[in-house]
C-alpha cells in the first residue's frame, strides 16, 4: 500500500480563470512541477481530482478536459515529475442536460474520484493527503480518512475567511509548495528532501 496525494487542479496547480474553456488560458503556478517532483521522490502517488461542472453547464465540451490534462501531463513529465492519474467529475446540480444533472458520487466532496484511483492502485488512505483551494477538498480528505490542506491560492483565501470552522486536522498553507513542505514533514520525509 502506497500513500497518495490527491490534488485539486484549478486554483491549486494552475490559476483559476473561472471556467477554463480555452486551452490557451491555462496558466501554471511556477512551483507546481517542482512540488509534484518532490512528492514523487518522497514515494507518494500523485493524482488530480477535479470537479469540472463547466461540462454539465455547457461552458465547454468534455473533450477539452482530456486535451487540457494531456497538455498538463506532457508539461509535468517534461519537468521530471509525473501524475499517476487524472480524474474529473463533469456533473453539476444545474447542468443543462439531464444526463449530467445527477447526484453523482464523484463530485467533491464525495469520494468517487478517489474510489476510481483505488481501483487502479493500492493506496494507503491513512497516510494520504488531499490539497485544494476549497472547503470541499478538506471535506473529501475527511471522507476518505486522509489529511487535508487548503491553499490560499485560487478560492482558498476567501473560503478560509468565510468558513465558520475547518474540518478537524486540516491546515491552511499559502500555496501548493508550502502544502508539500507540510506533507513531507508530516510523513517524516522532510530530512530526506533537504
Amino acid at each position: 500500500m502506497t500513500p497518495a496525494v490527491f490534488l485539486d487542479r484549478d486554483g491549486t496547480m494552475i490559476h483559476d480563470v473561472g471556467y477554463l474553456a480555452r486551452l490557451e488560458d491555462l496558466r501554471w503556478y511556477p512551483y507546481t512541477i517542482d512540488a509534484i517532483r518532490l512528492l514523487r521522490r518522497a514515494g507518494f502517488l500523485v493524482f488530480v481530482v477535479t470537479n469540472q461542472g463547466g461540462v454539465g453547464l455547457g461552458y465547454y465540451p468534455e473533450s477539452l478536459i482530456h486535451e487540457t490534462h494531456e497538455t498538463m501531463a506532457t508539461t509535468i513529465d517534461a519537468g521530471g515529475a509525473h501524475v499517476d492519474g487524472w480524474y474529473y467529475c463533469p456533473h453539476h446540480p444545474r447542468a443543462v442536460t439531464d444526463a449530467l444533472r445527477i447526484d453523482c458520487g464523484c463530485r467533491k466532496p464525495k469520494a468517487g474520484m478517489v474510489d476510481q484511483a483505488r481501483q487502479a492502485f493500492a493506496i494507503d488512505l491513512a497516510r494520504s493527503f488531499v490539497v485544494g483551494d476549497k472547503i470541499s477538498d478538506l471535506q473529501l480528505a475527511r471522507a476518505i480518512g486522509a489529511r487535508g490542506a487548503i491553499v490560499e491560492t485560487g478560492h482558498g483565501a476567501g473560503e478560509v475567511r468565510r468558513a465558520a470552522a475547518l474540518p478537524a486536522g486540516s491546515v491552511v498553507r499559502p500555496d501548493l509548495m508550502a502544502a508539500v513542505t507540510w506533507m513531507l514533514a508530516e510523513s517524516g520525509q522532510m530530512e530526506d528532501r533537504l
